[in-house]
């Protein structure tokens, strides 16, 4: 299975648990939970599916090790920051480390995404 295909079917995931998110937040008025709503949707759903359709266009790009990097440390460090902001919102002491750590690791996917595309995209 290539990156592509890989990003796109994590994006899908993200997309059916963020739409459930605001259903679920939405229907019990819990709307603490919006930034983790928010974040599925952004970070996980629209982000992932455009990086997918992006290596799959550019197979360069897809096929590197960068492509890899980004698509470990992305679907590492995002469920992390969902935990956090889950954390947070409950008023759990221990979120802002979750929130750092997954914070980080995921601007470094975004970071090899960005670089891959400045070295591999044509």
């Amino acid at each position: 299975m290539t990156v592509g295909v890989r990003f796109i079917k994590a994006a899908a995931f993200y997309f059916v648990a963020g739409v459930l998110a605001g259903l679920i937040a939405g229907a019990t008025n819990q709307f603490q939970y919006t930034s983790l709503h928010a974040h599925l949707n952004l970070l996980g759903w629209v982000s992932l599916a455009i990086s997918g359709l992006i290596y799959a266009r550019f197979p360069q790009a897809g096929d590197s090790t960068l492509g890899t990097v980004h698509f470990w440390l992305h679907n590492i460090g995002l469920p992390i920051f969902l935990a956090g902001l889950a954390m947070a919102a409950n008023g759990v002491d221990a979120a802002t480390a979750l929130l750092i750590g997954g914070g980080i690791i995921s601007v470094l996917g975004v970071l090899a995404f960005a670089i891959n595309v400045w070295k591999n995209v044509r």
